[in-house]
Order: C-alpha cells, then sequence, then structure tokens
C-alpha cells in the first residue's frame, strides 16, 4: 500500500509553516531591535520550537484508520498488563 500525496507532502508542510512562524518572529524581533543577529538568533528558535510542536501536534492528530495500529501514536488501544499470580 503506497501513501497518498498528502502523506507524501505532509512533512513538507510541517517545515513550511515552521518556516513561517520563524520569519515571522524573526521580522518582528528585527524591527524592534534593530539587531540582525538577535534577530536571526530568535527566528533559529523560534523555527526549533514550531517545528517540534507541529510535529507533536501531528502524533496526536485524529483519523480514522482502517487497521488501529495505522492510527496516532498516542491513541492506539493498549493490550491489558498480564499479573504474576500470588505465590
Amino acid at each position: 500500500m503506497s501513501a497518498s500525496r498528502r502523506q507524501r507532502h505532509r512533512p513538507i508542510e510541517l517545515v513550511v509553516m515552521a518556516a513561517v512562524v520563524a520569519a515571522f518572529i524573526g521580522v518582528v524581533v528585527l524591527v524592534t531591535t534593530r539587531d540582525l543577529p538577535l534577530a536571526s538568533i530568535f527566528a533559529g528558535v523560534a523555527f526549533i520550537v514550531a517545528l517540534l510542536l507541529l510535529a507533536m501536534l501531528a502524533l496526536v492528530e485524529t483519523s480514522d484508520p482502517t487497521d488501529p495500529s495505522e492510527g496516532p501514536v498516542l491513541m492506539r488501544e493498549r493490550k491489558p498488563k498480564r499479573r504474576h499470580p500470588e505465590d
């Protein structure tokens, strides 16, 4: 079973959204401080944080898969733990 076009482009979408957030933060810091090195540091940190947050949100994305093992990681059914018989 091959992935759909949307599923293949999903990582690119996350990187682009993180880049947009980073550019916005970088421009705001540049306009307010007029310090290019500080603005680039803030943009880099914003990119990393936004990418991590978007990736975490993508992990818990709700969908209706046909196979439960294909669903979001945090929404999978867990097998009950076996209890050890008492001695």
